[in-house]
């Protein structure tokens, strides 16, 4: 047992942790060093005042004072640990990064970081990380330093840098390619994406893997060199050789520019770069690293990426609160609702998945099973979230359900018809959500009992994948529904997006102009695919028209229609070939046929067109922001910072560019307004600049 009178805490105390007895040689603020009686010193990092461990600029001057004293104290191994419950060090201090501009202020930070990395990897003696939870970025750098890595079983690890629009800066460039194959480690780095602790051990990344209850044995045989290393990879060799880089570079260079083009997100092709010149040299390509790090730091896309990531962290805050809801409850067994059911499952929550339609139940659950197969990691995961979704043909789960979720036809008569149902069943406590995507719900509540606990929370598809949900209030919701609502979403993953009851809310409202233009552009003779191209060379993710088929032309002729009869906007008339087109069952990808024809694997067929000219995006993209600024007149949505954070996780509006009220503050708001106005004179009064603007810039005028 360890000696009592050691003060470790949190973690290190509830496991009872491995050191042994042990000698608290020093403790400062978020480190402290303890030397073993077997001679082996224990650096347990636990950043004060944090859920998680990251390295700000205060922790790495402790750490550098702790390696100084090792030498000191005759140990004959070090081992880096963790005390905190979630995992070893999320990486950087995301919060040092934002609002940097000077790249040489960065550069002369980051190479005093360098160096006491460094100063651990210099070390005589045998260093171990031991990982467990989440090791990532900067973390992950800090444990290359080290000699050894022993994963506890379940551990997560990875470089998510270019989702900051970074790459590694810490030495992760060089240390990880010269550890494993050169390729696996590009791509870890390319792609953000993490490796779990077996695929780690796989690739050489960590030599071992083992039990939290082996971790002492493990650590012992590091220290004492009898733990075999990982392999390194036998392809490594060959990319010390300039021209073979250089081949393999090309390749990668096509298939990030796919991804993330080069004139919007650079950090993937600096890196690349970066290999391809100094790959097979440390020594050079360190500060290197350094010097493209500062760069990408003080450039615009990153801090625009690094805008979202505290967008992400605001929204995701909203869902923070008490847990109450356990057992969902959702009718309605189409896509939307079949998905919805999936995803509470996956997260842990008992589903009852209602349907009159015995057909429609068993495709759910197939697709969810489909969904589990690809995205669960175990055959146990998998197998609970099965049992956990439950087909419900006679909706007898409404009675036990904390929440139920209706997600039916958008017709507001079938809804309050089902609601009238609803109601005698439900639990006093339950909250009524509606997954209506553009019907006020002062329409949907008429005749309910119990107004105060109906909510809207408005999924997009596919669910699996869209991180945003619109929590719709009413002036009757209470204060208590809407906040279960919110941490509703953050139980299952979802960032909530607080909206005011309005025609289309918050997203639909403000995407509508910016389908409908494109279908004017259409009748007016412009190829489909030169106006997704100029939407794309924008920054979105695709464009308007595939993005129309995607959702389903049906969805979006009735949200257009619906907000044209509603609301006061300027809107185009709907083109009488789209009602045909929906008439004949042309729905878009779903019946593999739409705006576009689609192949056997789902994507479309296009067919080469004419380059867009420069004001082609202009004309897509103002229509949006013209509607995001009369949302925040109107008080749909409380601030621009949850608008544009709704945008962007909903929509995928070009993330690089922070945001559409961001994008217009950044872009000028007088050049936005003048653009409307230059617009309108040309293509009519859907383009005038709404009255919002003035809010948003102080006096500058709406009309020239």
């Amino acid at each position: 047992m360890r000696d009592k009178s050691v003060p470790v805490r949190g973690v290190m105390a509830d496991r009872e942790m491995e050191m042994g007895p042990a000698t608290l040689v020093k403790s400062l603020t978020h480190w402290r060093l303890n030397k073993g009686d077997d001679g082996i010193a224990w650096l347990i990092i636990d950043r004060a005042g944090e859920s998680a461990n990251s390295l700000s600029e205060e922790v790495m001057q402790e750490l550098d004072i702790l390696l100084a004293d090792i030498a000191g104290l005759g140990v004959r191994g070090l081992v880096l640990r963790s005390a905190k419950p979630g995992g070893f060090v999320a990486g950087a201090d995301i919060r040092d990064f934002r609002g940097v501009t000077d790249a040489a202020a960065v550069e002369t930070r980051m190479r005093r970081a360098h160096e006491i990395v460094d100063r651990l990897a210099s070390l005589r003696i045998p260093t171990v990380a031991v990982i467990h939870g989440h090791c990532l970025g900067g973390g992950l750098e800090l444990a290359l330093a080290c000699r050894y890595r022993i994963a506890v079983d379940g551990a997560k690890l990875g470089f998510p840098e270019v989702l900051l629009g970074l790459h590694p800066g810490l030495g992760g460039t060089f240390r990880l390619t010269a550890l494993i194959d050169p390729v696996e480690a590009m791509t870890m780095m390319l792609t953000g994406s993490s490796v779990h602790a077996a695929k780690a051990r796989r690739l050489g990344l960590v030599d071992a893997v083992v039990e939290e209850r082996h971790v002492a044995s493990a650590v012992s045989a590091a220290i004492s060199g009898s733990l075999k290393p990982a392999r390194r990879n036998w392809t490594s060799a060959a990319y010390a050789l300039a021209p073979v880089r250089r081949f393999v570079g090309k390749r990668m260079r096509a298939e990030a520019e796919k991804r993330a083009p080069e004139r919007h997100y650079p950090a993937p092709h600096r890196l690349i770069a970066l290999w391809e010149e100094h790959g097979s040299d440390k020594k050079a390509m360190q500060p290197a690293e350094i010097r493209s790090f500062s760069e990408l730091l003080a450039g615009k896309t990153a801090q625009n990426l690094i805008r979202v990531f505290f967008l992400r962290e605001a929204l995701k805050g909203l869902g923070k609160g008490e847990n109450l809801i356990k057992h969902v409850h959702v009718i309605g067994a189409g896509t939307m609702g079949g998905d919805i059911a999936a995803w509470c499952a996956a997260r842990g929550l008992t589903v009852t998945l209602a349907d009159l339609d015995r057909k429609a139940l068993a495709k759910a659950v197939g697709r969810a099973s489909s969904f589990y197969d690809k995205r669960l990691y175990s055959g146990i995961e998998r197998r609970d979230a099965l049992d956990r979704l439950v087909p419900d043909l006679g909706g007898d789960g409404v009675a036990e359900a904390d929440i139920v979720i209706e997600a039916i036809a958008e017709n507001p008569d079938v809804k309050r018809k089902v609601f009238a149902s609803l109601a005698p069943r439900m639990k006093p406590a339950a909250i009524l959500a509606t997954n209506t995507s553009s019907i006020p719900l002062e329409i949907l509540r008429e005749g309910l009992p119990f107004p105060e606990r109906l909510v809207g929370v408005h999924f997009f598809n596919p669910v699996t994948r869209m991180e945003l949900v619109e929590v719709v209030a009413h002036d009757q919701a209470s204060e208590a529904t809407l906040a279960r609502a919110r941490a509703f979403c953050g139980r299952i993953d979802r960032l909530p997006a607080p909206v005011r009851s309005s025609p289309g809310f918050l997203v639909n409202r403000a995407l509508t102009p910016y389908l409908v233009e494109a279908f004017v552009m259409i009748d007016e003779g412009i190829a489909r695919e030169t106006i997704d191209q100029a939407a794309v060379d924008f920054g979105m993710p695709m464009g308007p028209i595939e993005l129309a088929d995607q959702v389903g032309l049906d969805i979006g002729l009735h949200v257009a229609e619906m907000l044209k009869s509603a609301l006061p906007d300027p809107m185009p008339a709907i083109p009488d070939w789209l009602r045909q087109m929906v008439e004949r069952g042309e729905l878009g990808r779903k019946t593999g046929k739409g705006l576009y024809d689609y192949d056997a694997k789902g994507k479309p067929v296009k067919k080469d067109a004419p380059a867009p000219d420069p004001d082609m995006a202009d004309r897509l993209i103002i229509p949006m922001l013209n509607t995001c600024a009369r949302l925040l007149r109107e008080g749909v949505v409380a601030d621009a910072d949850t608008l544009d954070g709704a945008m962007i996780f909903a929509t995928g509006f070009a993330p690089f560019r922070g945001g559409p009220i961001h994008y217009a503050r950044d872009r000028g708001i007088a050049d936005i307004v003048a653009t409307c106005n230059r617009l309108e004179a040309r293509h009519g009064a859907r383009f005038r600049p709404d009255e919002g603007w003035q809010a948003l810039a102080g006096e500058v005028p709406v009309q020239a």
